[in-house]
Parts: C-alpha cells; sequence; structure tokens
C-alpha cells in the first residue's frame, strides 16, 4: 500500500517530535503493509522551505536505510487552500501535479471552488485532504461531492472509517464511498502512540462497503499514480 498523506517528518509541524519516533511510525507502517510513505507538512501560515522538507526526509530515509526499514519516503506536503497561488507548485506530491489541499477544519469556505480553480488553472491536480471531518461536509456531502471531477480529487482517513473521528465523521466517510467520490485512503498519522499510520483496518471497513477491488484502487493503484505523475482513471 501507498500512504499519500502521514506527517512522518520530525520536528517540523504537528507531527512526530524526534527523529526516533519518526522511525517507529514507518516501522509500523510497514507491518501494517505499506512500502511508501508521502510525507506532508502542514503548509498554512508558515511556508516551510521545500528544501527543509526534503532534508528532513533525505535524513529519515537515511536512517531507515541503515536500521533496514524498507519504507520509502516521497515529498509532499498537506497544503492550505489560503496559500497565495504562486507557491503551490512548491508543495505537490513527489514533483508531480497532485497536490494535497486541506480546508479549515471548521468549515468548508463559501469560495472553495475559486480556491480549487487557481489550483487547476496552474496545471495542478488538487486531492481535498479529509472532507469527511469537515463539520461543512458533514452536515451537506453534497459541498464536496459537488467539488470531485476529473481534476479535483477526494481522499477520507482510514481512522474515520473505524470511528477514530467519532461518528459522524465515519458516517460521512462511508456515505461517500457510497456515492463513489472517494479516490484515496489514507493515514493522516501524526504519531507512533496516538494517530498511527495504518491503514488495514479502515481498508477492512471500506470493503465491506465497495468491494475489495475498489479500495485497491484507493491505497494502491491510484496512489501508485499520483507519485509517478500519471492521470487517475476515475471513470
Amino acid at each position: 500500500m501507498i500512504d499519500i498523506h502521514c506527517h512522518i517528518l520530525h520536528d517540523i509541524d504537528d507531527g512526530p517530535y524526534n527523529i526516533e519516533e519518526s522511525i517507529e511510525m514507518a516501522k509500523i507502517a510497514h507491518l501494517d503493509g505499506i512500502t511508501s510513505i508521502v510525507a506532508t507538512p502542514h503548509i498554512k501560515d508558515t511556508l516551510i522551505p521545500p528544501e527543509i522538507i526534503q532534508d528532513r526526509i533525505d535524513k529519515l530515509q537515511s536512517r531507515l536505510y541503515q536500521e533496514n526499514v524498507p519504507v520509502r519516503i516521497l515529498k509532499g506536503a498537506d497544503v492550505n487552500v489560503g496559500i497565495p497561488p504562486a507557491f503551490l507548485n512548491d508543495y505537490t506530491i513527489n514533483g508531480t501535479k497532485y497536490i494535497l489541499f486541506e480546508f479549515p477544519h471548521t468549515h468548508m469556505p463559501a469560495n472553495a471552488r475559486d480556491l480549487i480553480f487557481k489550483a487547476i488553472i496552474r496545471g495542478l491536480h488538487p486531492i481535498i485532504t479529509h472532507p469527511e471531518r469537515n463539520p461543512s461536509v458533514i452536515k451537506n456531502p453534497n459541498l464536496i461531492v459537488d467539488l470531485a471531477d476529473s481534476n479535483t480529487f477526494i481522499q477520507i482517513t482510514a481512522g474515520s472509517l473505524i470511528g477514530d473521528f467519532g461518528p459522524y465523521a465515519k458516517h460521512c466517510a462511508i456515505h461517500l464511498l457510497r456515492l463513489g467520490v472517494v479516490h484515496f485512503i489514507a493515514s493522516d498519522a501524526h504519531s507512533s502512540t496516538w494517530r498511527k499510520p495504518v491503514l488495514s483496518d479502515g481498508v477492512k471497513v471500506a470493503e465491506k462497503i465497495v468491494g475489495t477491488d475498489a479500495v485497491y484502487r484507493m491505497v494502491m493503484t491510484n496512489p501508485h499514480f499520483v507519485i509517478n505523475g500519471s492521470p487517475l482513471n476515475v471513470s
């Protein structure tokens, strides 16, 4: 499996404090069947220089190699939709045209479509992260359904499917799965203890809803296309 949304880099946002915990997260991911992780620090009020993100990745990857942990770490970011569009290309996934977009945790902005469009006209493919946890979407899932198209994709959190973010987020995640608008399941992990990089528990729930083939695409095929910059077939 490939986890396209994981806060595994140390001392850079609200993820692990030190590299030792980053290594523990990678070990947990490996045991769960994850082979590649996109490191996605928050990009919001502070625009972390891309070279610092890459430096953290290089250091972590070197340690994982030394400790024989077969997990590949790729560069990405969890980008707030409000950052200046001119900086978006600095924070794409593995240098591709795919980018993770995070809306405010409290609501869906009224100008959400315009914010997405500003990325699309720059040739980017936004992937909206964990909308099932957004109060506006929980209340009205059509807000996110209306944004999903051939250029804009949806990622839900594995933990939402097992109730880690409460019953409303769980019900919304399941509803979005049933509507067929979910393209990715990711961990959005932040820790080796409380929000772990585990996909398998959520995958088991999703399989019962949409079937094995569909879930395979969400955690393997589609993420593979993303990290390689290939077009997604969402028909």
